[in-house]
């Protein structure tokens, strides 16, 4: 009975043992990242055929896609809001897409004639946004893109581009410091369509070395963890959220 017994003590330890190592190894399940909600929010994107949500009507600034130019042709500029807004409660950014950048002279004419149009409609526009996905290696060609744009543009409108998260990690300094001294602000974005990029925590920490002022673009819906020390940041103007189609 003595030996059976100091058997089943010795199976018993290991037991206990085993289970101390299984539960000392179990870590509490990290909490979800907080989701974008509108609420809070000032500054939103809004692009065709977005109903706008309640929140818009209490917006300080507004990022209205109103078209594009496509890869088919580097003259024309198709027009997604044939009516021009009229909105006056809020600042007013014409937001182009771009997916190209050798513009012919009239094209660059129609888009400030946009310009134009939405200011003779009432609505309060503050500048122009050029939303191209311009990859670190072309950040010297894109600048010089946009030293020209910025020589064309009437003195009356700032000018934003949207940014990628690289930018702050892998981008070419000197590069970044002719960009920084053509626009008036960059929109750095952590989605893509509707899901927030993976690890953008890591790139959103590199931002403060970024030689411009800056907005964070996240998505509704997606995750956003404000960064500690984002809003000491000198040159951080606050976030922008992209609204989604429901």
């Amino acid at each position: 009975m003595g030996a059976r017994l100091a058997l089943l003590l010795v199976k018993l330890l290991a037991l206990v043992a085993a289970l101390l190592v299984a539960v000392s190894g179990c870590k509490p399940a990290a909490a979800p990242a907080p989701r974008v909600a509108l609420a809070g929010h000032d500054a939103f994107f809004l692009w065709p055929g977005v109903r706008p949500p309640p929140e818009v009507a209490q917006a300080k600034t507004l990022y209205l896609l109103d078209g594009e130019v496509r890869r088919a042709s580097n003259a024309r500029l198709t027009v997604l809001r044939p009516a021009a807004p009229r909105i006056t409660h809020a600042e007013v950014w014409l937001v182009i897409r771009l997916e190209r950048l050798d513009w012919q002279p009239e094209l660059t004419r129609k888009v400030m004639a946009e310009l134009d149009r939405w200011q003779g409609a009432g609505s309060r526009v503050v500048g122009l946004q050029l939303d191209f996905d311009a990859g670190t290696r072309g950040l010297d060609r894109y600048a010089a893109f946009l030293r020209d744009i910025r020589s064309q543009l009437p003195r009356r409108y700032r000018l934003s581009v949207t940014g990628l998260l690289d930018w702050s990690a892998h981008g070419d300094p000197a590069a970044l410091a002719k960009l920084g001294g053509t626009v008036d602000e960059v929109v750095i974005q952590t989605y893509q369509g509707r899901r927030t990029i993976p690890g953008y925590e890591g790139y959103l920490a590199g931002l403060s070395a970024l030689p411009f002022p800056y907005r964070v673009g996240v998505v509704e819906g997606g995750e956003w963890r404000e960064p500690a020390g984002l809003t000491r940041d000198p040159h951080y103007r606050g976030t922008v959220v992209f609204l989604v189609r429901r």
